[in-house]
């Protein structure tokens, strides 16, 4: 792998995991056109997801530091005896419903994993998914005038929210697309929508990266390879910072239908490549 395709990749990764453009199908583009496959392909997509959890983890840093210090909270409550207390506070209850919204997307991503990876090398698959995530993102345009906060969220709402992000594994499906579809069908504001969509991808993020370290560094890595695995994670970590920045603006500023257009345009011409040309 080149430099140049490790610059590419990594800013692809960054920019598409938290704007809603699917950043499994703009991966799976890139790596068919640039004929990366293999061991070192799968090391460095665990290193891109370690950099756009840096990211979001920088972004929301005072929310990931609340919810662990109610963590500490949580575990004194139950050896004092005083059990869960879900309500006791807004922090506690965010930290619920993150653990809520988590369970169903790791359900569907245990299930059905081998066949959405198949997916990935079907361009058809993933013209699909960007026609689907256009769709979504006009309807989530539409109905997002709730008023909710996160901590108004009811559980059943972050259970749908969840599922949603696991479905999100099929390639060209956008995780951050659903999962404000999915917050704001539930009743979310615009803003909480956000919040919520990037701090449940932090335990998907881990776990994603976790379950495929082993497979990927077994066989060990060239050390060749190591200078595009650093850059791509760092230019994943730099653009992920700024993608979720905008995203917070463009979200409140209902302009989502932008996403929409380019998603409908690329899932067009990815059809029309695969059907016709290759």
């Amino acid at each position: 792998m080149s430099i140049f395709e490790a610059l590419v990749l990594g800013l692809a990764q960054g920019l598409s995991e938290f704007l809603p453009i699917s950043s499994s199908g703009h991966l799976a583009l890139l790596s068919y056109f640039f004929g990366i496959d293999g061991e070192s392909a799968l090391v460095f997509a665990v290193m891109l997801h370690v950099g756009t959890l840096i990211s979001v983890l920088a972004v929301y840093r005072k929310d990931v530091l609340s919810l662990l210090c109610e963590l500490l909270a949580l575990i004194r409550d139950i050896c004092t005896g005083k059990g869960l207390r879900v309500n006791v506070n807004p922090t506690r209850k965010l930290g619920f419903l993150i653990i809520a919204a988590t369970i169903p997307t790791g359900l569907v991503g245990f299930l059905f994993r081998d066949i959405f990876t198949a997916m990935y090398s079907m361009l058809e698959s993933v013209g699909v998914g960007f026609l689907v995530t256009g769709t979504i993102l006009i309807v989530a345009e539409r109905v997002g005038r709730n008023r909710k906060s996160v901590e108004e969220l009811g559980f059943p709402g972050a259970l749908f929210v969840g599922t949603c992000q696991g479905i999100a594994i099929w390639p060209g499906l956008s995780r951050s697309g659903t999962t404000i579809f999915g917050s704001l069908i539930s009743g979310l504001s615009r803003e909480a929508a956000v919040k919520f969509a990037f701090l449940i991808s932090i335990p998907a993020i881990m776990g994603s990266a976790v379950l495929e370290a082993p497979g990927a560094f077994s066989a060990g890595i060239d050390g060749a390879m190591w200078a595009p695995v650093l850059i791509g994670m760092t230019v994943s970590a730099v653009s992920g910072f700024i993608a979720i920045k905008t995203m917070i603006k463009v979200v409140s500023r209902k302009k989502l239908y932008y996403f929409s257009i380019y998603t409908w345009g690329l899932g067009v011409l990815v059809l029309l490549y695969a059907l016709v040309l290759s």
